[in-house]
């Protein structure tokens, strides 16, 4: 509202609020320190769980970053920027999304304090790039060089993107599948890897280490008739992206039936369509099909006696991998399929697991695509599982691409945290203030991996800063023994990238957030007040009903 001669003259629409100023900042700062805060407790091998229960009762438990903060109902505008956080991480990365939030969080707590010494916001946002800058320097000074051949680093790599989640009682081996899977997947020349190639299938009811690898794939679906072989042996493949169906006319056509003897010439003539179908897949070689539509009853028939295992509406994105992984190409139409168009597999096969049918394609030649079954005792098991699992995926993925890792446990953190503030001397102005502030910020995460584990935070962060001040670059905290210890030897390592993005995420987060000082926030709408939407904050009812 703005005063003209005494008058008020409304700006904004009624019901809009508006912060300005220390006030706008300080909330902003608050909303993304209780995100970080909400998640801090789930790092590291010792982190605890979180149980998250959605408006439909949905039950999920994790103590996976990412999962919690998407699962979590987040009003406030700040906050749902920290959430953007842990998903870049994820997507770019797919590890690390508790440490980026969790940094951020710390940098904006170093920030309110500097904030109340008098520093301009610009000049924090300024210090915090140069650190930034920096401490990506000094990470890939210490990033260790990973050749591609190197399965038992990889195997740390996959082993230390599980560990403290729920995929830790099967993670050797999980860790061994990952690893071999990523490794079948790589095309020749290609700088990316991508892990959507490997396809996880989650079926509950046995022990998570009888999970397994298949050099193909599993399609979640059965035999279309039971008249089909359930087995095939060295089966010739077609992909085929149209239906085995009479097609209806398009237009508004009738056809008129006056005799008997029309009516057997029509469905004859269906009949014969459909068998010349059944006949040219047959011709072609195939003894397997994949239909991604529809198949008639009639064309199931023929397909059964000539032997043929057919599978209808499979799924696009399946299809894709079964080309792949088979080498087969999908044709749209039956006429056009050649022997030259059908994939190869060793063994297809439907079998029965936890009580449900699923065809196997296995023992395919050169596959680009692969599949893992995963399982585990409950459902709450086997869905934290494969996030472990796909944790463990993309890990090794991003370590493979990039050809470089750094040792876990605090190690790098501690590392950037000493140097910074070395540099720190070297720039002098009130940006040495906010480098060292992020040198601060950034040793969050050995402090929390303490924490977490029971352990008196200071003496550990200062047995650290000993140990990296006497050169020992990989010295991180193991916490099963409570003590530092080298942790390249000690088998926790993680690729160069996750560490890369967790700070480049934060730093940009943090820098945005801190340069807001005017929040603007628009009216709720009509039918949100009728429902009787509340804002960030629970009503009072509520809170009351829920005291026992």
């Amino acid at each position: 509202m703005a005063q003209l001669g005494g008058t008020p003259i409304l700006i904004l629409k009624e019901g809009s609020e508006r912060t300005r100023g220390r006030e706008a900042q300080s909330r902003n700062i608050l909303a993304a320190k209780t995100i970080a805060a909400a998640v801090r407790t789930t790092l590291g091998p010792k982190g605890m769980d979180k149980m998250l229960v959605d408006s439909m009762g949905d039950v999920v438990i994790t103590n996976d970053g990412a999962t919690i903060l998407k699962e979590m109902d987040i009003e406030h505008p700040a906050a749902k920027m920290m959430v953007e956080i842990a998903k870049t991480q994820d997507d770019e990365v797919g590890d690390g999304t508790t440490t980026a939030v969790v940094i951020a969080g710390e940098l904006l707590k170093e920030a309110e304090e500097l904030l109340e010494q008098e520093v301009h916001p610009t000049l924090i946002a300024a210090g915090y790039r140069l650190a930034l800058d920096k401490a990506i320097q000094i990470l890939n000074d210490i990033a260790i060089d990973l050749s591609p051949e190197d399965e038992e680093t990889l195997k740390k790599i996959a082993m230390t993107a599980m560990t403290g989640k729920g995929a830790e009682v099967a993670r050797d081996v999980l860790a061994d599948l990952a690893v071999k899977a990523v490794k079948m997947i790589i095309e020749e020349g290609e700088k990316k890897i991508d892990a959507d190639n490997i396809k996880i299938v989650k079926k509950m009811g046995a022990a998570s280490d009888e999970s397994q690898l298949i050099q193909g794939m599993i399609i979640d679906k059965e035999r279309v008739h039971p008249g089909m072989p359930k087995r095939v042996e060295n089966a010739k493949i077609a992909l085929i992206n149209s239906a085995l169906e009479i097609e209806k006319t398009e237009i508004d056509a009738k056809i008129e039936i006056t005799s008997p003897e029309q009516m057997k010439a029509f469905l004859d003539e269906e009949e014969r369509m459909l068998k010349g179908m059944v006949d040219k897949i047959a011709a072609a070689g195939a003894n397997v099909v994949f239909c991604q539509k529809g198949i008639d009853d009639l064309a199931q028939h023929y397909l059964a006696k000539a032997g043929i295992l057919a599978v209808r509406r499979v799924k696009e994105s399946d299809m894709k991998k079964l080309a792949r992984a088979t080498g087969g190409r999908i044709v749209t139409s039956i006429e056009e399929l050649s022997p030259d168009d059908l994939g190869e597999a060793e063994l297809v096969e439907e079998r029965k697991v936890a009580g449900e049918e699923m065809i196997f394609i296995e023992g395919c030649k050169n596959p680009r695509a692969v599949s893992i079954l995963l399982r585990g005792g409950t459902e709450h098991v086997v869905d934290e599982l494969e996030r472990g699992l796909n944790d463990a995926i993309r890990a090794v993925a991003t370590a493979l691409e990039d050809r470089k890792y750094v040792a876990g446990g605090g190690a790098p953190e501690t590392e950037v945290a000493l140097r910074l503030r070395e540099y720190a001397a070297t720039v002098g102005g009130r940006e040495q203030l906010a480098i060292e502030a992020f040198a601060r910020a950034v040793e969050i995460i050995p402090r929390s991996l303490a924490e977490n584990a029971g352990l008196d935070p200071i003496d550990m962060v200062v047995a650290l800063r000993a140990a990296h001040e006497r050169g020992e670059k990989n010295a991180g905290l193991d916490v099963f023994e409570g003590k530092v210890v080298d942790m390249k030897e000690a088998g926790v390592l993680e690729p160069l990238r996750v560490k890369t993005q967790a700070l480049s995420s934060a730093t940009e987060a943090a820098v945005m957030i801190l340069r807001i000082d005017d929040v603007i926030a628009a009216a709720k709408l009509e039918k949100e007040k009728e429902k009787g939407g509340k804002g960030p904050e629970f009503g009072k009812e509520e809170e009351e009903s829920s005291e026992f």
